[in-house]
């Protein structure tokens, strides 16, 4: 039987903007030249992402032939595929993701470039739970990369609610089949808990101000349930700014605000610490470990934990100095900017 032709999404205009309509970037292998192009202006393609600082990952981890190693945070699966190739066929990574959506696609994506289940195992699971890896295997991991930024098919996409430039449901959970979304986060939670969740998650100055509109908003039992709607309260919050300065005041507002609310909706400050906890029982001796960093809380996290377990003598050596992306890179790849990398080598035997 004949298959029957389907039509691309029409759309207005000379180009696409909507997500749904972007068919070329959203079908990299198929229009491999126009995802290029796009790439070429320092954006990223709709659906994909640009994993960040791989070469200055690898020079660190040191991956050979025949080591076992973990991705914690599998996304697109680009540093997978970057510590794959370091293995030539010999050893083996485990890639864990908590979002069930993507990590399907990234599975498949892995398998047809060759990389089947004898190298690569891929796991639904929260990386907080990274101890349970190594119960079930027996064996520590040579190497471990956490890159604690979300990835570009989650913030592009409108349907997960991650980005306040496009309109769609306000969910921002990783995982979009448990635990409640932020919407349902913000009628929960009290003005000043709001304020407090602001502060502590995103540094953000008009946190009160911010917290009182929000509040307001649903006691006038006006809808607070989508991205734009969300927007829409943060600029109400700071209408009293002078108007020079306020559509970069809201920006920035708006960007910290959806940051906080990731954060608190995911847990991710509680599965960071459980993760930077179990790190050093999972690792083998001289085991190495990198991990990038998207904001300033988590930075704090993970330096302190590595200067606190070298001082302890369970770490031999750790990154004195954050590592930043290359000028270069951050022109081709605007999501690069905020990236922080540290990292940090496991005491051998003969260390303790």
């Amino acid at each position: 039987m004949e298959q029957e032709h389907k039509r691309r999404v029409r759309y207005a205009g000379t180009h696409p903007r909507r997500f749904e309509e972007k068919y070329k970037e959203l079908n990299p292998e198929k229009y491999a030249a126009d995802v290029r192009h796009v790439m070429e202006r320092g954006a990223t393609p709709a659906g994909m992402h640009i994993s960040i600082m791989v070469q200055e990952i690898l020079d660190f981890l040191q991956i050979r032939p025949g080591q076992v190693g973990l991705d914690a945070t599998l996304g697109y699966g680009g540093h997978t595929r970057a510590m794959l190739e370091q293995l030539h066929g010999q050893g083996r990574i485990y890639g864990l993701d908590v979002d069930p959506i993507e990590s399907v696609k990234t599975t498949r994506r892995l398998r047809e470039l060759g990389y089947g289940e004898d190298i690569l195992t891929v796991r639904l699971q929260n990386f907080a739970d990274v101890d349970q890896v190594v119960q079930d295997t027996g064996r520590k991991f040579d190497f471990v990369l956490a890159d604690l930024g979300v990835s570009s098919m989650q913030i592009d996409n409108p349907e997960r609610g991650f980005s306040f430039k496009v309109d769609g449901p306000l969910d921002l959970r990783l995982n979009p089949q448990k635990g409640v979304t932020a919407a349902q986060r913000i009628k929960e939670v009290s003005e000043d808990e709001l304020a407090h969740m602001l502060e502590e998650n995103a540094d953000e100055p008009y946190a009160k101000e911010i917290a009182k509109a929000v509040r307001k908003r649903l006691w006038r039992k006006r809808p607070l349930e989508t991205t734009f709607q969300l927007r829409e309260t943060i600029e109400e919050a700071l209408s009293f700014l002078p108007e020079k300065e306020r559509k970069e005041a809201v920006k920035k507002s708006c960007q910290r605000t959806f940051q906080a609310l990731r954060i608190d909706v995911n847990s991710e400050f509680e599965v960071l610490y459980a993760f930077l906890e179990k790190l050093p029982q999972v690792l083998a001796p001289n085991g190495r470990a990198a991990i990038l960093t998207f904001h300033s809380g988590e930075d704090r996290l993970v330096k302190r934990s590595f200067r606190e377990l070298e001082r302890a003598g369970i770490y031999a050596e750790v990154s004195k100095d954050v590592i930043r992306p290359t000028p270069e890179e951050c022109v081709r790849n605007s999501r690069a900017r905020s990236t922080k990398l540290r990292w940090a080598v496991r005491a051998g035997e003969d260390d303790r």
